[in-house]
């Protein structure tokens, strides 16, 4: 949906009877007040029932509202049956025969960016980059402006990127997400009514004398339904949208065919990669597919309590005309604006980073166009997802892969790096990775130096981005996205904190996934993480436990559970042979350490008697292996802690650890194990 808008013009003032403006021989007159900053939101949830009675008469409604709501939105699909497609064949054959209009197109878009990469070579060299910055900004806006939609996309990407972009270049750019100019309203008017077959005073009892935002597809009026008097955003697509998105894209895929041909430093396939960008902005042209985008979206992440997902009017939707609730917000860069309200930017962050975790991760249905106009902080400090034109989805296998990706970087297993570019698809099986091993130790060994918090996600990107241009990989689509998502989303954090870092805001959801998922592929993931070279890695269990508890949806009942399960399995026996092995060396742990304790308290004199003065007293073992010991019992009392803390804990959750144990006890005989 059409995102944030600079304040309201005020509804009362100015308001004309639209018999004056559009409709001939029809009054239509605008009552609201003004509401700066608005958008759209969830409405409140109805209050709960107050007797058996009153929930069966609920669900009965709530059953005929939904449906009632999927006749309306079957109704809403068919007024969109003929709603443009992206074909690039038909767009090729349509343009082909126009070369007048393409060379003209053409020529527009050199001649623009020529001329202002010119002024930049120029400043350049005169030495007034920094003090022409300002005005060079305001061109290039400008420019993207006149160039149309296409550019307008661009440059909101740009809008989120200050590692890319200087500040006075992101202040400039970022206008594009709700700056753009309007059409006339008229035209905007007669859509509504040719799209929906109804009139506008028979759909509205007020409407907006003039649009209150602007996008890159349409614009949005601020009307109240005549039928329930709710407050809603109508969303209306421009006049002659679809030619001129088509001719820009037939004109880039064009450059792609060139590139793919010509440029061999680009492995990738540029001209799938433009097919997909172009055949989700072509989707954005449908709004009923955008409608049914965010039905999708809200049932899948607005049942936390801090993210808000705004419901679709179907009755009054169709492909170019999207109607939607309203309510006021603030974009998610307008810091000062934020703090007003008692909120905090990084939190809502942090509530953006986590929904998107889920969205890329744990259904793999993305929101793939998060740009400052499309998240907003709501007076209640919730966090509203809009626009859902452009949406992504993340195979399942590339899902686990990810997070397998991630606990193989952390254990700088470099083979098992290159071999997950198989799962994720980056590579065909006939590839041979062993020439990739290298390039990524080359890069990761030196970012690994720095802790997870002091990651920039960016360099990551761009690292992994020079190996990936050596070697014949090919990125599917998906994956760019995943990255512009949580780029975006960095980007925006460092508005409010230079030193923000979506990697370590990231972990904790990592961890916790690890930790308590039954995905066989990411329990042999952790198992993979939690033993290495025959021992048992206590610090990374302390730590993932540790990270995990800082997720919110983090089950102590099911942490470790995936594994747990897999010491009593017939396919667990090496596995169960590592437990009784660490179990021997944590028992030796805690008996040698609190020997070694009370033998420290004991007075000097004593200890001379009776030991000799003996370090460790009756222990046999060396200063160095006896500081091993106390350092494993003190960390498996902490991992015990941060258990025995949670407030789901339930100590039934080691009992297959005992299980294996005592029946080993039973059988052989106790030997302590020193390594």
């Amino acid at each position: 949906m059409a995102t944030v808008t600079q304040p309201c013009p005020s509804w009362t003032r100015g308001s004309v009877p639209l018999s004056k403006r559009v409709l001939p021989r029809r009054r239509f007159t605008t009552r609201l007040t003004t509401y700066p900053q608005a958008a759209l939101v969830q409405a409140p949830p109805p209050p709960p029932p107050s007797s058996p009675r009153d929930s069966s008469s609920s669900i009965q409604l709530l059953t005929l509202s939904r449906a009632n709501d999927l006749q309306a939105e079957a109704r809403a699909m068919a007024r969109a049956a003929n709603a443009t497609v992206y074909n690039p064949q038909l767009i090729a054959s349509m343009y082909g025969s126009q070369p007048i209009k393409v060379v003209r197109r053409t020529l527009q878009i050199l001649t623009a960016l020529g001329s202002f990469g010119l002024k930049l070579l120029l400043d350049q060299r005169n030495g007034a980059l920094d003090k022409n910055r300002r005005v060079r900004a305001v061109e290039l806006k400008d420019i993207f402006t006149k160039l149309g939609p296409t550019f307008v996309k661009l440059g909101q990407g740009l809008s989120t990127r200050p590692d890319i972009c200087p500040p006075e270049y992101l202040e400039e750019l970022s206008e594009l997400q709700d700056g753009l100019p309007t059409f006339p309203d008229e035209e905007a008017f007669a859509c509504i009514e040719r799209e929906l077959g109804l009139s506008l005073d028979s759909i509205f009892s007020s409407i907006s004398p003039s649009a209150v935002a602007a996008a890159s597809l349409g614009q949005v009026y601020k009307a109240q339904l005549k039928y329930s008097g709710k407050l809603v955003a109508v969303k209306v697509q421009r006049p002659g949208i679809e030619e001129a998105i088509g001719l820009d894209f037939y004109l880039i895929r064009g450059l792609g065919i060139f590139i793919n041909k010509y440029i061999d430093i680009i492995t990738s396939d540029v001209v799938a990669l433009i097919d997909e960008f172009a055949r989700r902005v072509f989707q954005e042209l449908n709004y009923v597919q955008e409608g049914q985008n965010a039905r999708r979206f809200k049932k899948l992440y607005a049942d936390k309590e801090d993210i808000c997902v705004p419901d679709v009017f179907w009755d009054y939707t169709s492909a170019k005309v999207l109607t939607m609730e309203w309510v006021e917000g603030v974009k998610l860069n307008e810091q000062e604006a934020i703090e007003r309200q008692g909120l905090k930017v990084l939190d809502l962050v942090n509530t953006g980073i986590q929904c998107s975790l889920r969205q890329l991760l744990e259904y793999g249905y993305f929101h793939a166009d998060p740009h400052p106009g499309n998240l907003l902080a709501t007076p209640e400090g919730k966090l509203a997802f809009l626009d859902f034109g452009m949406m992504s989805e993340t195979p399942e296998e590339a899902r686990s892969a990810i997070i397998g990706h991630v606990v193989h970087l952390v254990n700088r297993d470099y083979e098992a790096m290159a071999r997950d570019y198989y799962a994720l698809d980056f590579l065909s099986p006939d590839v041979d990775v062993s020439p990739i091993v290298p390039a990524l130790r080359d890069f990761f060994d030196d970012a690994l130096n720095y802790t997870v918090s002091e990651l920039n996600f960016k360099t990551l990107v761009d690292g992994l981005g020079n190996v990936l241009y050596q070697f014949p990989f090919n990125v599917p689509a998906y994956y760019a996205l995943i990255l512009r998502s949580l780029t975006v989303l960095e980007g925006l954090a460092l508005y409010a904190d230079p030193n923000f870092k979506v990697l370590a805001a990231s972990y904790p959801y990592f961890a916790k996934r690890l930790l308590t998922d039954p995905n066989p592929y990411l329990r042999d993931a952790l198992i993979e993480l939690l033993f290495q070279d025959g021992r048992f890695r206590w610090g990374r269990l302390e730590n993932l436990l540790a990270q995990g508890r800082m997720d919110r949806d983090f089950s102590a009942k099911e942490a470790l559970q995936p594994v747990l399960k897999v010491l009593l399995s017939p396919d667990g026996e090496e596995i169960r042979t590592l437990v009784i092995k660490e179990a021997v060396r944590v028992t030796e742990a805690f008996t040698l350490s609190t020997i070694s304790d009370t033998y420290k308290s004991v007075p000097d004199f004593m200890r001379v008697l009776v030991f000799n003065g003996n370090a460790n007293g009756p222990i046999i073992t060396s200063e160095t292996e006896m500081q091993n010991l106390i350092e494993l019992r003190d960390q498996v009392i902490r991992i015990w802690e941060l258990l025995r803390s949670s407030n789901d804990y339930d100590p039934d959750l080691l009992l297959p650890i005992l299980q294996v144990s005592s029946t080993v006890f039973c059988i052989i005989d106790y030997e302590p194990f020193t390594d």
